[in-house]
């Protein structure tokens, strides 16, 4: 009985990663966001909040609430270097949300 106890605990914890991951991408911004910072890390770029405001004109006030949203979901993380703040992609959680929601799909 435990047993399945557990795998419930688990499907339930699946499913709560994938409703805030798909919440934190649920805006166009921060998909392009996400996207940015994705492809600047990979080029072995940094970026900070100035960075997102010039590439995308936003407001710092609009930026810093998108990417808040993508930090709280785990998709982001912040370093701290200085009085700066970069951000970097935090590739787990990504990994994690698309393997729970291909095997969300298939059950």
């Amino acid at each position: 009985m435990r047993l399945r106890k557990d795998q419930d605990d688990i499907i339930d914890d699946e499913v709560l990663l994938i409703a805030n991951v798909s919440d934190a991408l649920a805006h166009p911004a921060r998909v392009k966001m996400f996207k940015y910072i994705m492809q600047a890390n990979r080029a072995m770029v940094t970026v900070c909040n100035r960075d997102l405001v010039e590439h995308f004109d936003y407001a710092q006030a609009t930026v810093s609430q998108h990417m808040k949203k993508l930090v709280d979901s785990g998709l982001v993380q912040i370093k701290k270097k200085d009085k700066f703040s970069y951000y970097y992609v935090n590739l787990g959680m990504l990994m994690q949300y698309l393997n729970a929601t291909k095997k969300f799909a298939v059950q």
